[in-house]
């Protein structure tokens, strides 16, 4: 069974007061940095700038592809409902030569995020880890410590996401929470 585990946590000045599910859901969206043994998610109120949940998603190791696609699925099932998420937010696929198997891997987690989204009728937005990095560090090719760095000090965090891949998914949120600003 899928391990989820919540490792950013708001403060309470990052709490909401008391309002409406609904209004406090309208700015709510899901990053997501896909992976097979790790995926990486954050719930960010992208019209606040907080921080609503972030953690990993961990599947079992040793167990058939099929059931760990299932664990991922059933643990964004869970986020999505908690949060009342509008927007899904996950990197695109990018396939290095030296690492085709990471990005086959990384495809099928990636079609199980895509599918929960579709059946929530929720919008997706696919982003490239370039384009990631240099919207949240002004570098299109930062390291994860610069991500972890620059996430921490634009969301205000107390400590440095660990691991990176919720650092990741907190970048993938904010970019995409950017780019909805816009089109308002």
């Amino acid at each position: 069974m899928a391990n989820r585990v919540a490792t950013v946590a708001p403060s309470e000045s990052q709490l909401p007061k008391e309002v409406g599910v609904q209004a406090a859901a309208a700015g709510r969206v899901l990053g997501i940095d896909p992976g097979l043994d790790r995926t990486g998610y954050a719930v960010l109120d992208h019209l606040a700038e907080k921080v609503i949940e972030a953690g990993v998603i961990r599947t079992t190791l040793g167990r058939p592809l099929a059931e760990r696609l299932r664990e991922i699925e059933t643990a964004l099932e869970e986020v999505v409902t908690d949060h009342h998420i509008r927007v899904i937010a996950v990197e695109n696929l990018y396939v290095h030569y030296k690492h085709p198997n990471t990005a086959i891997l990384m495809g099928h987690a990636r079609g199980v995020i895509l599918l929960t989204a579709a059946r929530h009728g929720l919008d997706v937005i696919g982003l490239a880890a370039t384009q990631i990095k240099k919207t949240i560090t002004g570098n299109g090719r930062a390291s994860k410590v610069q991500i972890q760095r620059a996430i921490t000090a634009a969301l205000k965090l107390r400590e440095i996401p660990e691991p990176a891949d919720v650092a990741d998914a907190l970048a993938i949120a904010v970019c995409a929470g950017m780019m909805l600003e816009r089109r308002v």
